[in-house]
């Protein structure tokens, strides 16, 4: 019989010590549990608009199930490109600047693999997305946390970012508006982030996926800053805007040369978005204003409906921003977080996701969407208050 040879590993280092994904894990719990609300995972509850469906089945009808360019279908592209311009005022070449990715993740994940050698350092904000230092260690570089804190709004520091710079340091990866706080940086914090890293010569990857989820102000688009644009990669998609989260569109936009270094490295991967995915894309942005409004506007009504119930309920809540994401604290509860959500989801089946999920600056938060009907909105905050009731009395 063969098997393992002694003293051998037949996974690399790298894998065996990746943590796995904190929201995943209480996702994964939720399954099989009657009469769960899932306030975990960030995905809109509301159907993909049903015109861009059409668009996906009618060229489905008309036999478009073919591979892509690797850059992504030019139309595309050209779209994309027409968009950030009206909208934000940043210019790119739709055939030299601009790749479409299998959603926002494998951008992220193809652009760190293509600009980080063995050892190089990414400065990254915590709390943060669950993926940017796991796709910082799986292309072999090293994340330096910086941590922001409720009583800043969440907002990065830029004395912070300069702390942390070293000489192997070659970017800087900040998400906002964020997850999982639902922070909004203004046009001028950004902009001293954006000289730090031009001072300190570094790459700037702006995750802006969460762009058009902003509810008080303007979204600003890092690029579009004073000595922004040659050194950022914009990184953004469909998923959550115009609720597309399963159908896998995201793109990279950035100089020319890092985007030819992500699709030669995107061409051995995945080769190309799926085809029926970018079509129902070019709908979204030709036609999808309308829609994507209005699921807006309702985003914002459950925001200050949930906000209001947390406070309610005696959680201390960080008015967001942006995103449609919550971070309460429960420090005074007296309960870990990772205790407090398994023991939430067991006694009122209310799943929410710890905030260690999210950086060891988590500890003492959750994360709660509300991406959530008003009635699902309004039991949970009912479960919740009664649960913190009687951890508090």
């Amino acid at each position: 019989m063969s098997g393992q040879p002694k003293g051998t590993e037949r996974t690399s280092r790298v894998a065996r010590e990746l943590p796995p994904s904190g929201i995943r894990r209480f996702f994964d719990l939720v399954i099989g549990v009657p009469d769960v609300i899932t306030l975990g995972v960030g995905e809109p509850d509301f159907a993909t608009p049903w015109h861009i469906c059409d668009a996906m089945l009618h060229a489905l009808r008309r036999g478009h199930t073919s591979y892509t360019s690797n850059h992504g279908l030019l139309e595309l592209r050209q779209e994309i490109s027409r968009m950030l311009e009206r909208d934000y005022g940043v210019a790119y070449s739709p055939e030299r600047e601009i790749v479409v990715t299998a959603g926002v993740s494998e951008a992220l994940d193809v652009l760190l693999r293509a600009i980080l050698d063995p050892g190089d350092e990414v400065i990254v904000p915590e709390p943060c997305y669950v993926a940017y230092k796991a796709c910082v260690l799986l292309a072999g570089g090293r994340p330096v946390v910086v941590e922001t804190r409720s009583a800043d709004g969440w907002t990065l520091c830029p004395e912070a970012v300069q702390a942390a710079v070293s000489p192997r340091t070659k970017a800087l990866l900040i998400g906002y508006p964020n997850n999982p706080t639902g922070a909004v940086m203004t046009c001028e914090q950004l902009q001293r982030i954006v000289d730090v890293a031009a001072q300190a010569d570094l790459l700037l990857i702006s995750d802006e996926i969460y762009g058009r989820l902003t509810y008080e102000g303007t979204h600003t688009c890092v690029p579009g800053l004073s000595g922004a644009w040659e050194r950022t990669v914009l990184l953004n998609g469909f998923s959550k805007a115009y609720a597309m989260t399963g159908w896998r569109i995201g793109f990279a936009a950035g100089p020319a040369d890092i985007i030819e270094a992500m699709v030669r490295i995107h061409a051995y991967t995945a080769l190309c978005a799926p085809i029926t995915g970018q079509i129902a894309a070019i709908e979204a942005l030709e036609n999808g204003a309308e829609a994507m409004a209005g699921m807006v506007r309702e985003f914002g009504q459950r925001r200050r409906l949930f906000v209001k119930g947390l406070k309610d309920a005696g959680l201390s809540c960080f008015e967001p921003k942006g995103a449609f994401y919550t971070f309460p604290s429960i420090e005074h509860t007296g309960v870990s977080s990772e205790d407090f959500c398994a023991r939430l989801l067991q006694e009122e089946k209310v799943a929410v996701v710890p905030g260690t999920a999210f950086g060891d600056c988590g500890e003492g938060y959750v994360r709660c969407t509300y991406a959530n009907s008003f009635d699902a909105l309004r039991e949970a905050i009912t479960r919740i208050k009664r649960f913190v009731g009687r951890l508090t009395r």
